[in-house]
């Protein structure tokens, strides 16, 4: 989560906020309260990124800063429209421009070239990517895009994810100070107030309207609710309702002033510190923090004397707010990037040091490269100078990224290993070559110089069901079509049923199939454990819903159809966490979880059990315990440092065997695939194959690879 600090600067606003103060030898104009919520927004996001577990909630900085910048922005329109007549639109992006891109491509350029020097050169390629789309402020749209795909579920947060809040302000600011020279138009010469009443209606209906989607998305398509700019504009669209009402909001009485800031503070920081990770957010969540934001502005408008611009419009407060945009821009990659290039993992202790060397580094930048930017006469004196200085930034950028996307760092390789592919399949004992060939690559150091697929590119080869949309995600409870693989003619029907640790085994199976002349059917959702059991989905932040209602369909539809065969496969480590039937998550390592996951797998097995139909359970693979392509490129000299032992990688021997027990019960054949993966130890690179894509899911060429000891056990 991050916050974009990304508004004008403060300039003399008597004309539409009423206050004029000079604080500390300030500019007339200057809100040292703004400033002052400034310092609080970002350091709550800050605190909140470093792992403080009591602001957990720090998030809630990126609404409070939608909010100033609404206010603030449409406060300089409204100040240039009433003194012109007219907005110069190439003024207004000239300001942006000069005001922003100076040091955003400076910290992009940076992340660019440490990522490239001490990331995993698994992440480059997506980085530099992020820093194109960011670059033009397109980044939140690539990332909720990104968040809706389960198979990349896993991966570790980019260190430009926080540019997106930056471009969602950004494409706000594209529409509004477009519609409100339309406005001017329409209204011509009508007095301040006539004026203004256009521009409430348009801004009430953007409120009602993208605070209404909000809701919806966040508990129906979180990462389009959480990134889009659709269901932010409301937050923008509130502080611009104030700039609009200012001149109204200084009357109001003192205490009443004074009371709303307060008021405003405790509600801005108490949903930081009431809020975490599991609050499904923005929707109803954001308004807290979005009406203590209001609030605070609202009552500092009449610049009462007791208000909280007593604490927050202190000097501490006023500097941090004054770094805020800078602070915020090299925090994020700052804690991305420095514990690879330290090699060390991270932890509170060193994310609070991190975090103050980004401010340091805040401060430089912003007195070598933002202030001055900004202030440079000869860019002042003509608008079009500004954009075309905004432009070259931007083209910087984007060229630096994409000559580094064409010549990404290069991983260090031993000799080569054998083609584990051709020694299995020519083995006369499949099993006993492929159990030699993992025993001997446990003890190569080096990467092989012919390993498969390519580290760098293993999450992007996929199975074709994948490709052809059979892969539900969290959300779809429908397949999009029959999704009939192997032989379509074929006159036995077999299902591969499950979440998508059974997809994994589609390369596999897919060969089978056609091989023996089965009709494939693919039923697979992104996270949906197979056994009839609740569970709790991160991504959803609420209780996955979607699964239950899937899986029911899906065992009406086999019960109908009385296939032949039913293939069966499910994660064997509930990520998430499972749901008991008081609708509480089980925590820890306890037994009644286990049995409850062993009583799913018998519900489901006794509901699909037919004469006709014989039964399969592919039992879990074990996982590497860290995305092993990006161990492997962090190691590629030292590869045996990506190898997990067989007892970590295996998940719950317990409830295994309650598991084991159940499917027994049901004359269920079952199949254990861990000696495919597994001696005592398990490499990520067995021969010259990589086992595992990610975190915990096999690679395609391996699970292609396993075919003839996968066949060997299915029944016939």
């Amino acid at each position: 989560m991050s916050v974009s600090l990304g508004t004008e600067p403060q300039k003399a606003q008597p004309d539409n906020t009423g206050v004029e103060r000079t604080a500390s030898g300030a500019h007339p104009g200057f809100r040292p309260d703004i400033e002052g919520m400034r310092a609080i927004a970002v350091t709550l996001v800050v605190l909140s990124h470093a792992g403080i577990s009591w602001v957990a909630g720090g998030y809630v900085g990126v609404d409070v800063f939608f909010v100033i910048s609404g206010f603030l922005i449409t406060t300089l329109l409204f100040k240039e429209l009433s003194r012109t007549g007219t907005i110069s639109l190439g003024n207004f992006y000239a300001r942006r421009a000069t005001r922003l891109l100076p040091a955003s491509t400076v910290v992009l350029l940076l992340t660019v070239a440490a990522t490239w020097l001490w990331m995993p050169a698994t992440r480059f390629g997506s980085i530099a990517l992020d820093a194109i789309y960011a670059t033009f402020y397109g980044i939140n749209w690539r990332l909720a895009s990104e968040g809706v795909q389960y198979l990349n579920a896993g991966a570790e947060p980019s260190p430009l994810q926080h540019f997106w809040s930056l471009a969602v302000e950004e494409q706000f600011y594209l529409v509004w100070p477009l519609l409100l020279l339309i406005l001017a138009w329409t209204t011509g010469r009508r007095s301040g107030a006539e004026r203004r009443t256009p521009a409430v209606v348009v801004l009430l209906l953007v409120f009602v309207a993208s605070l209404a989607v909000s809701v919806t998305q966040t508990s129906t398509a979180a990462p389009w609710a959480y990134f889009g700019a659709h269901t932010r504009a409301w937050e923008l669209a509130a502080g611009a309702l104030l700039a609009v009402a200012a001149t109204r909001l200084t009357r109001l009485p003192q205490p009443v002033a004074a009371a709303l800031t307060w008021a405003g503070l405790i509600a801005v920081v108490g949903s930081a510190l009431l809020y975490d990770e599991a609050t499904p957010f923005p929707g109803y969540a954001a308004v807290l923090p979005v009406l203590g934001a209001v609030a605070l502005i609202a009552g500092g408008c009449a610049s009462p004397r007791a208000g909280a611009v007593l604490l927050i419009g202190t000097w501490p407060f006023r500097q941090i707010g004054k770094y805020s945009y800078s602070w915020y821009l090299w925090h994020w990659p700052v804690l991305m990037i420095a514990p690879h290039a330290l090699r060390v993992e991270p932890g509170i202790g060193l994310n609070l040091g991190l975090s103050a060397v980004a401010l340091v580094l805040a401060i430089g930048s912003y007195h070598l490269v933002e202030n001055p930017a900004r202030t440079q006469a000869w860019v002042k004196a003509r608008f079009t100078r500004g954009l075309a200085v905004g432009l070259a930034l931007s083209v910087l950028a984007a060229l630096v990224a994409q000559a580094g996307i064409m010549n990404p760092p290069r991983l260090a390789s031993g000799p080569a290993a054998v083609n584990t592919a051709k020694a299995v399949a020519a083995a006369a004992d499949p099993a006993s070559e492929l159990r030699r060939i993992i025993t001997e690559s446990a003890q190569i150091d080096v990467l092989p110089s012919n390993y498969t697929p390519k580290v760098e590119r293993a999450k992007y080869i996929v199975p074709a069901y994948v490709k052809s949309g059979c892969h539900l995600d969290l959300w779809t409870v429908t397949a999009p079509g029959e999704c009939v693989f192997g032989d379509p003619a074929g006159k036995k029907a077999v299902y591969l049923f499950g979440d998508s640790h059974a997809g994994q085994w589609f390369p596999a199976l897919d060969a089978i199939a056609k091989e023996r002349g089965w009709k494939l059917l693919i039923r697979i959702k992104a996270a949906c454990l197979t056994p009839a059991v609740r569970t709790y989905r991160k991504e959803l932040k609420r209780e996955y819903t979607e699964c239950p209602e899937w899986r029911s369909k899906v065992i009406d539809e086999i019960k109908q159809v009385r296939p032949d065969m039913v293939i069966m496969s499910s994660s064997g480590f509930d990520a998430g966490g499972l749901i008991d039937r008081n609708g509480s998550q089980f925590s820890g390592d306890d037994s009644r979880r286990h049995q409850t996951v062993a009583d799913g797998w018998a519900e489901v097995f006794g509901a699909i059990k037919h004469r006709k139909t014989r039964l399969v359970m592919i039992k879990d693979t074990p996982s590497p315990g860290r995305n092993a392509p990006e161990c492997l490129a962090a190691n590629s000299k030292n590869i045996t440092a990506c190898v997990q032992p067989v007892g970590k990688a295996v998940a719950y021997p317990e409830r295994q065997a309650l598991v084991d027990r159940a499917a027994k019960a049901s004359r269920v054949t079952v199949i254990d695939p861990v000696p495919w993966f597994c001696t005592d130890v398990c490499p990520a690179v067995v021969g010259n194959l990589l086992s595992w894509r990610d975190d915990n899911h096999i690679s395609t060429k391996y699970a292609t690879m396993v075919t003839p000891l996968l066949a060997a056990r299915l029944p016939r």
